[in-house]
Formats: structure tokens, sequence, C-alpha cells
């Protein structure tokens, strides 16, 4: 994997930057350019032929000074130990940045679920487990969805755990099924917070988005929320979505029910009646207002970057450009939301259920939507301040904010 498209290296590279305008001392980079811990895993699993097959997985706690650590899951063919050092990075910047009691952490296991069963995933889910379980808990290390992970998952780990345990433990991961005590409003909550941000964006630039564009990249969990929210909160028509197979545009928009219908009816949004096929690259390139880049890391890069139109990149998906393709964006006038802003919601609203697990009291979904809403438009205020007191891009503003912050709790535990 090249330097400029190793997501570690870029995370090393954007938390340097903030360093030395923050004036750093050497120790506490130091400190923070690495992992606190890791853990690397190898996780046999029965198959349904009866073969038994060798999986590899991963858990990073990046940074605990502010509190337990707290990230995703990932199960995903392409995953590394690099890709989770760097999204476990940007979960330390990302809690940081909305202010909750929490570091960053996160894990993966290099697999294909859409090649395995239902049973399969449950018996890779629960060995999984297994295999961390002495290096995660409630006051430690707290899991959650992310890419090709589900509350379903969530339900088979937290239940093999509480089951190693000798007792219930519903707070040691979160996304789970309402029943098992989930919170109300996760499964929109990534998209819900990126919708926050891009109407906070769009009154400090001015900008009316009534009846303006959207494209969205990635058609998963956060990308069709993004779609249906865009809607009805923003009142932006979506002309064009993508998934992994390539995407569809149309002038007039695309009906949010009309995507999901056809998604779940084919498996992809390509092929879709009434719409002109386009291609992952040049979705991101389309004329709209706002651009959702909601799939994989490193899609806005060096080589794209100056054919970006849109005239907010509101990035729900983990580290989607590149620092050289930040320079461009920002020199071209592009308001960039940055991910670890922009996709806030998700871990916000995980925090929210860890509290509601730990005093067994739940919130209904209008308490939820208030108390989430006052977070990320708080955290992005203090982003755009910083920006333009600094005279930085989004993200090292958003940086600045972060790594600020996780700087004082190091210090102030006598780390450095």
């Amino acid at each position: 994997m090249s330097t400029e498209l190793n997501p570690f290296a870029i995370a090393q590279e954007q938390l340097a930057e903030a360093a030395e305008l923050l004036g750093l001392d050497e120790a506490t980079h130091e400190l923070l350019r690495w992992p606190r811990r890791e853990l690397k895993v190898t996780i046999p699993v029965r198959m349904d032929d009866d073969t038994v097959k060798v999986f590899h997985g991963y858990r990073v706690q990046y940074n605990d000074a502010r509190g337990p650590t707290k990230g995703g899951l990932r199960w995903h063919p392409d995953e590394t130990i690099d890709t989770v050092r760097a999204l476990a990075a940007w979960m330390t910047w990302k809690t940081a940045v909305v202010d909750i009691p929490l570091g960053g952490g996160k894990g993966g296991v290099t697999c294909n679920p859409k090649e395995m069963s239902p049973v399969e995933q449950e018996r890779l889910a629960r060995a999984y487990i297994r295999a961390v379980h002495r290096f995660i808990g409630e006051e430690t290390d707290v899991p959650a969805p992310d890419v090709y992970t589900n509350p379903q998952i969530m339900a088979w780990m937290m239940d093999e755990y509480s089951v190693i345990k000798g007792h219930n433990v519903p707070g040691m991961i979160t996304g789970k099924p309402l029943p098992l005590g989930g919170s109300e409003g996760r499964g929109d909550a990534t998209a819900r917070g990126g919708v926050y941000t891009v109407r906070e964006a769009a009154n400090v630039l001015d900008l009316d988005l009534t009846g303006g564009t959207a494209a969205v990249q990635g058609y998963g969990n956060a990308g069709q929320f993004a779609h249906k929210l865009g809607e009805e909160v923003l009142g932006l028509k979506v002309v064009a979505i993508s998934d992994s197979k390539g995407g569809v545009y149309q002038p007039d928009g695309i009906p949010f029910e009309d995507g999901v219908a056809w998604k779940k009816k084919t498996g992809s949004v390509t092929n879709m009646p009434d719409t002109q096929p386009l291609t992952n690259e040049a979705l991101l390139e389309s004329e709209v207002t706002v651009l959702f880049p909601a799939a994989l890391e490193s899609v806005i890069t060096a080589v794209n970057a100056g054919n970006i139109k849109a005239r907010i990149v509101a990035e729900l998906a983990n580290g989607p450009t590149t620092p050289e393709a930040d320079q461009i964006l920002n020199q071209n006038g592009v308001y960039v939301i940055p991910d670890f802003l922009c996709n806030a919601g998700g871990v916000t609203v995980s925090y929210f259920e860890q509290v509601q697990n730990a005093y067994d009291y739940y919130w209904d979904l209008d308490l939820v939507h208030q108390r989430l809403d006052a977070k990320m438009t708080s955290a992005f205020h203090a982003v755009h301040r910083m920006a333009q007191s600094m005279g930085v891009h989004n993200r090292l503003g958003a940086y600045l904010v972060a790594v600020q912050r996780v700087a004082e709790a190091c210090k102030l535990r006598g780390w450095v």
C-alpha cells in the first residue's frame, strides 16, 4: 500500500500538521502518533460445508486519556491493521471533537460477509468475542457496528460476552437491537448527525439548501439515511446514488423510497429504471450542492479533487479525502465537513446508549434527536470558529479542537 493511500500514514500526517500549529512538545506528539494498545487474533471458524476457515481479527485501543475507548467493528475483505489503526485514531479525535468522555478504538475482521451464511456469521461473531473478551468491556473498550456489521451481529457478540462473564452485560457493546438495550435513534444517527452539520454549514455560508441537489456515494446504512434525511430535513433533491457495483443519475431526482426499494430488490442501485448509469468516479464529480461520500476511505485524491464541483462535501465515510486533496478543495472554495465531525452522530448516540445501559433508563426518540442535535451543532461551530480564527481548512480546524483536548487530558494524567 502506498504511503499516500495508507490510511494510518494519512492519519499521522494530519496529526503532525495539527501538532505543529498547536506547538505540541515532542513527547506528546509522539504519544499521540501511535495506539496505546493493539491486539491481533487468529479465529478458526467451522463453515457450513464442515471445513474450518481461519480468519484474522484486530482490536486497537488508540487513546483512553478521556475515557474508555469506543469504536466500531468492520468486517471487510480488505481489512488491515493499518486501516484499523487509522480508524481508531480518527475515533479518538471524533469523541474529542464532540466532547464526549470516551477515547478511540476500532476493530475488524478480514472476511467477506456477503459470502457467508447467517449461521457462519454468528459463529464468527461469537468466536471473535471469545478471542478478544479479555481486552474489551464497558469500562475498558466498547465496540459498535461498522462496515458490514449490524445490530444482529452486536446481539450475538453481547450474548457471547455475557455467557463468558456469567451475567448480562448490555453496556459492553452498542448498536444493539432495542429489546436488548439498544437506543432509539441509533439506526440513522450517523447520517442524521451529518445532516445537522450540513444544515449548520449552509447557515454559515448563507446558502439556501431547499431545492438544492445532492449526490450520495455509498448506499449502505449511512448513505441510505443521508438520502432520506437530505430530502426530509434539508429539502435536497438527490440526483445521484451509487454502491460498490456502480451508480445511477436522474436530474429530476431519485426518490428515497425508489432507491431503497430497488437496492433491496436487486442488491444494487445499478440499472434502476428511469435513470442513467454513472460510475462512482463520475458521481464524485457531479455538479451538485452537497456531496455525501459515504463509502470507503481515500476516494477523493489529488487526481480528482480539482474536479469536485459540490459546494459542500459532507464526509459520512471515514477518511474519504487525502491530505493533498484537502488542500485542493480548500483552494477551490469547497466547504468540507470533515469525517470525524460529520459522521460523529453514530458514536454520539452510541455514547447515549452506554449512558442508558449504565443507569437502566431509556430515552424516547425526540429526546435522542434533541440531544444529538445539540452535540453536533456545538461541535460544528467549535470547529468552524477554530478554522476561521487560525486561517486553516476545516479538517485541520477539527484536528486542532480534538488534539488539543486529548493532549490536555494526557498532560493532566501525567503521561507526558
